[in-house]
């Protein structure tokens, strides 16, 4: 109904039955055959990817607080587990291959780590000694 101040110009455009909500943004029917079932969103209507919307999300924070939201994903923590998995096998492969080296009665004698190393700074001071002499 049109009151005494508006005209028909003022009033918003109908569409007709066979057009979309969308086709001020390029198409005159969303999903027909004719234009390949598309869904008939342009760019600028579209909902923006969830990637997107993290990156905004996180731009306003702090550099600390993006690093620890990034460090608290599944992925990363699945990473860093790996990661620190295959250091402490390295760790303990250098504390077997050192404990090969040091002379201990019986000589299977199973060692600490502290023990191995303490051992070995025994074991280089005797040898300094030998050299010496």
């Amino acid at each position: 109904m049109l009151n005494s101040d508006q005209t028909e110009i003022d009033l918003p455009p109908t569409h007709s039955e066979s057009e979309s909500v969308f086709s001020d943004c390029g198409g005159s029917r969303a999903g027909s055959a004719e234009d390949g079932g598309s869904v008939g969103l342009c760019a600028q209507s579209r909902i923006a990817e969830p990637g997107e919307a993290v990156k905004k999300d996180l731009q306003h924070l702090s550099r600390e607080e993006r690093r620890r939201r990034r460090r608290a994903t599944a992925k990363y923590r699945t990473a860093h587990a790996t990661r620190e998995r295959i250091r402490v096998e390295a760790f303990n492969m250098a504390f077997a291959e050192l404990r090969k080296l040091l002379p201990t009665l019986p000589p299977d004698k199973k060692l600490s780590k502290i023990e191995i190393l303490r051992l070995a700074i025994c074991y280089i001071s005797y040898l300094n000694h030998v050299l010496d002499v």
